[in-house]
């Protein structure tokens, strides 16, 4: 595994949506509505960016807000900022649709290669209903999940971080792609980190973290498994 030897950790902590679910396809497909109704050509990479601007104002803002709420005031703020014209159901389609977001098309195999060798735990910014929608397109089931629902915050919130590792024992390494969600809280709380640089680089529906740490990098959640030798 690189700089990393596989044989160290016994389990793997996963940031889920960006590393293993598609969240910036979910998050363009359910904006679609709102843009056509108002006739909108608006780029992806600008509904990625008034995203994440918004996510993480309001989960700031607000860190006990379920997640589905979360994402029906960040629709309504997307339809604010552009003055496109919105409906109470469409607010509360784009907060509902977290378990349509597709997963990538490694995560499965990567997910139940890795299986094999590592006890399997989820540590997301989403609720255990919404994550629950999403298990189903992963194949796996994990060991543990841990929900920014059950914690009471958002990463990068440490107590996020905190909260893992008060539940989890052994040698544990965590996944992500979100070097601001993620990486810069985990390093932070002492942890072994690795990249999935699903954008190459590219901030997409996160804020950038410029200078954030991690220890090892793979461009696919297949490339990983391939060098953890499962």
């Amino acid at each position: 595994m690189s700089a990393l030897d596989p044989a160290a950790y016994d389990t793997l902590s996963f940031d889920c949506y960006g590393t293993l679910i598609d969240w910036e396809s979910g998050i363009i497909g359910a904006l679609g509505p709102l843009l056509a109704r108002n006739g909108s050509d608006l780029s992806r990479s600008e509904q990625l960016a008034v995203f994440a601007d918004h996510e993480t104002r309001i989960q700031q803002a607000s860190p006990r807000a379920p997640y589905p709420m979360v994402l029906r005031e960040v629709h309504r703020a997307v339809a604010g900022a552009y003055r496109f014209e919105t409906t109470a159901e469409l607010d509360a389609a784009f907060g509902d649709s977290v378990g349509d977001w597709p997963a990538f098309p490694d995560t499965g195999d990567a997910l139940a290669r890795l299986a094999t060798r590592y006890r399997l735990v989820i540590l997301s910014n989403v609720d255990l209903h919404s994550f629950a929608r999403s298990q189903q397109k992963l194949g796996v089931t994990f060991n543990a999940v841990y929900t920014a629902e059950a914690i009471g915050s958002y990463k990068p919130d440490p107590a996020n971080f905190d909260y893992l590792l008060r539940h989890e024992e052994g040698r544990l390494l965590h996944v992500a792609q979100s070097l601001y969600h993620d990486h810069a809280p985990a390093k932070a709380a002492g942890m072994d980190t690795v990249w999935i640089d699903r954008n190459r680089g590219g901030a997409g529906a996160t804020p950038p973290a410029p200078g954030a740490e991690y220890d090892v990098s793979f461009e696919s959640m297949a490339a990983f498994a391939d060098a953890a030798g499962v």
